[in-house]
């Protein structure tokens, strides 16, 4: 399908359905993806396998000048984001500066906007590295992805790598010390001859268990929006989506639906 990648270091702002006026950042590289999912749904398309050469990931210097120089051409017309993201082509935390961006990030928006909040999407893979865990701490919203807790619904939806398992995702977000939001994707169909649906009562079932380990201060539930990597995947409707919320409400957490 019709899938796209970030072509700059800082794009937008988009309007999120989920965060507002979102300021995006992309740490990985402008022409290709780099991810240790290579989830079926992804709107950047397939995680390449091999690169020619090293990747070329944008320095911790150039993402601190990206950020001032977009944010001065907002200010200068009184525009301002609700929050500025971390997103892009890929998993954030790969990047090996990221604490240090993260810190230059919260230094240049107290500058420019401090009502901004800053925001991370994380597949939550690796916040059991302290410097990764410690940046963290330092933002707004960890709105880190938990889609299934069945290893075989994981390894079909996420397409994780070979060393990561559910087990261990949710050992680290059980562990993360600080704030988090969770954020679960909603998607039915069948993928190299295997169905798969994560609204079926194992599955839903599973995922309000993990929550209750994990004690998020929110959930969001949403299905995908725009054009994903695999084809013949079917988006789950609103009216689902709600009943969903509600049971899961129901056992105590706060909900945002996006449909």
């Amino acid at each position: 399908m019709s899938t796209f990648l970030f072509d700059k270091i800082v794009f937008g702002p988009v309007k999120s359905r989920r965060l507002g006026v979102s300021l995006g950042i992309n740490l990985l590289p402008v022409n290709s993806k780099i991810c240790n999912y290579d989830c079926i749904y992804c709107e950047c398309g397939w995680t390449e396998k091999l690169h020619r050469g090293k990747p070329v990931l944008p320095t911790r210097t150039e993402v601190n000048l990206a950020l001032k120089e977009r944010l001065l051409e907002m200010s200068a017309k009184s525009e301002y984001p609700d929050v500025i993201t971390f997103a892009g082509n890929g998993e954030p935390t790969m990047h090996p500066d990221f604490a240090g961006i993260i810190d230059d990030t919260i230094e240049i928006r107290n500058n420019f906007c401090p009502a901004a909040g800053i925001a991370v999407l994380s597949n939550a893979t690796l916040i059991y590295k302290p410097a990764v865990s410690l940046a963290l701490s330092k933002v707004d919203q960890n709105i880190l992805k938990l889609d299934t807790v069945i290893e075989n619904s994981f390894r079909l939806i996420n397409k994780a790598a070979k060393n990561i398992s559910i087990e261990k995702i949710i050992d680290n977000l059980v562990n993360f010390k600080t704030k988090v939001i969770l954020q679960t994707l909603f998607l039915k169909g069948e993928f190299g001859g295997e169905k798969f649906d994560n609204t079926s009562e194992d599955e839903l079932s599973g995922l309000i268990n993990a929550y209750k380990k994990i004690r998020p201060e929110k959930v969001m539930i949403y299905t995908f929006e725009r054009d994903t990597a695999a084809s013949g995947l079917q988006k789950i409707p609103a009216e689902k989506l709600k009943i969903i919320a509600k049971r899961i409400h129901s056992e105590g957490f706060a909900v945002e639906v996006s449909a």
